[in-house]
């Protein structure tokens, strides 16, 4: 807030443009690449919440409220029919094989996101 326009970093630019085009009553808003000059920290902070378009691309589209990482991707997923656990060498999610056992459990339980924690 003490900082010149002129003197501000990319990052710092991009925050300030986002804040002034969200700032604004519009019926759509017409974002390119958000986070290309956010650092590592700042991404952290936004992967927190997700937002799922539900529609048809380019043609009629919904944007949902910004949700939890964990309810944006269950919803997310179950559009594709997809469900996803953590790999246990390297925690990253993996997609379960469609109808495995993993798959058809997690379908049947009502989650197709895995998070342990």
């Amino acid at each position: 807030m003490d900082k010149k326009m002129v003197n501000l970093s990319c990052g710092e630019l991009q925050r300030v443009g986002l804040t002034l085009c969200l700032g604004k009553p519009a019926d759509l808003y017409l974002i390119d690449s958000p986070s290309a000059f956010l650092d590592s920290e700042q991404r952290i902070v936004a992967s927190k919440k997700v937002i799922v378009y539900e529609g048809e691309p380019s043609i009629d589209c919904v944007a949902t409220s910004p949700q939890s990482l964990l309810t944006g991707m269950n919803l997310f997923l179950s559009h594709l029919d997809i469900t996803c656990t953590r790999d246990p060498t390297n925690f990253r999610p993996r997609i379960n094989k469609h109808e495995s056992t993993e798959d058809l459990e997690q379908k049947s339980a009502g989650y197709h996101y895995y998070m342990d924690d």
